[in-house]
């Protein structure tokens, strides 16, 4: 059996959004640190490094849901050209149908959490 070896143009991807995620949750704990020290920063001062300078939240997202939407589109074509028997290797059908999973899941994972954040501040007196 030959064994099955990652193509690194494929994991750039995955190194990239886990680049962001680990950028965003730093970003997440420093934010909750000054909220508890009562230390408020510029929003410049605010955003990570990962973050879109001048752009906002709902751009922000926006472009998010994008990338997801992107990357289930091509994890479509590659098994569509798998089964219409084109020079698809398999593995990189594979790779690009677990990249689509991962995204999808994160892309989930940041709406629960914006969702109990949301409900969180609706629960706040006034």
């Amino acid at each position: 059996m030959i064994p099955v070896q990652m193509n690194p143009m494929a994991t750039q991807g995955l190194t990239e959004m886990y680049r962001q995620q680990r950028a965003m949750m730093e970003q997440a704990r420093d934010i909750q640190q000054a909220a508890k020290t009562g230390q408020v920063e510029s929003p410049q001062a605010a955003q990570g490094a990962g973050a879109v300078q001048g752009a906002g939240f709902g751009e922000v997202l926006n472009q998010f849901v994008g990338e997801v939407n992107q990357k289930q589109l091509d994890s479509t074509q590659a098994v569509n050209d798998l089964l219409a028997g084109k020079e698809v290797p398999l593995h990189q059908a594979m790779i690009a149908m677990q990249e689509a999973g991962v995204a999808f899941q994160l892309m989930v994972e940041v709406r629960n959490k914006l969702l109990e954040g949301y409900q969180e501040l609706m629960r706040m007196q006034i």
